[in-house]
């Protein structure tokens, strides 16, 4: 009976442990990060992380990590389905790297709401998106990124028909705006209701015969090249847009011709 008992005690002490362990290892659907959070925190809305990267870590994928006020939260690498939003300035501070680097899955749906991503005139991508199904660029200001390659956005997603939509968004101050760069089969961008501008080449450029981009109702200003397409890049135009101070070039190869109001 003692040795029964004793086993028993035992027992039960190590479920005890595994049970306490168990939440501590669980993602959350909702993770919060503040300015004055910090990361080894559970990142909940009471004991918010300091970081995205260290809230990222916290996250399920298809979760949602939210800002609750301003700082700089860091760059980070997001490989899943993921919702970054802020009603805040949410700075994403880099220096000679990226800041948002996206290569998630093939059924990847990745959100970049309402971010001030800032390069400082080293920085090498605002947003670098490598893989996933779709990224989608809201409210952001993307500005500094200057380093090689330095663009604003490069979509040069391998995953076969991705896309990047990008939608009340400012693009500045880069070496170049919006590129989207070969990749997988039938990659494209969407700008919409957007400005780029003070490019130091190109506000939007396709390069390649899988490459494609459509605007609609924005403002490309102040690149020495507006609108670029090349090796069998394709852009089209929908609505209402503008170039101004740029040119507009279609690039060898290159089957369409750009429509732009002015």
């Amino acid at each position: 009976m003692k040795k029964l008992a004793v086993s028993s005690a035992l027992l039960g002490g190590l479920i005890a442990a595994m049970l306490s362990v168990a939440p501590a290892s669980a993602q959350a659907t909702r993770t919060w990060v503040s300015g004055v959070g910090d990361d080894a925190n559970p990142c909940s809305r009471t004991a918010p992380c300091k970081t995205f990267a260290g809230a990222i870590s916290k996250t399920a994928g298809g979760g949602e990590i939210n800002v609750l006020d301003p700082g700089g939260f860091g760059g980070v690498t997001i490989t899943k389905s993921l919702t970054i939003r802020s009603t805040f300035e949410a700075g994403v501070l880099v220096s000679g790297t990226n800041a948002i680097i996206v290569n998630a899955g093939v059924n990847d749906v990745v959100i970049l709401e309402g971010l001030d991503i800032e390069g400082l005139g080293t920085g090498l991508n605002g947003v670098n998106i490598l893989a996933g199904k779709a990224v989608y660029i809201v409210r952001c200001w993307i500005n500094g990124f200057r380093g090689s390659p330095g663009n604003g956005v490069l979509m040069s997603s391998s995953t076969a028909n991705a896309r990047v939509v990008i939608r009340d968004t400012v693009i500045t101050n880069n070496s170049a705006g919006i590129n989207v760069l070969n990749g997988g089969s039938s990659i494209s961008a969407a700008v919409i209701n957007s400005q780029i501008d003070g490019n130091t080449t190109f506000a939007l450029q396709a390069n390649g015969a899988t490459a494609s981009a459509s605007y609609a109702n924005s403002v490309f200003a102040g690149n020495p090249t507006g609108l670029s397409q090349q090796n069998g890049g394709q852009i089209f135009s929908f609505g209402t847009s503008a170039t101004v101070g740029s040119s507009v070039v279609g690039g060898a190869g290159s089957p369409n011709a750009i429509i732009t109001f002015k």
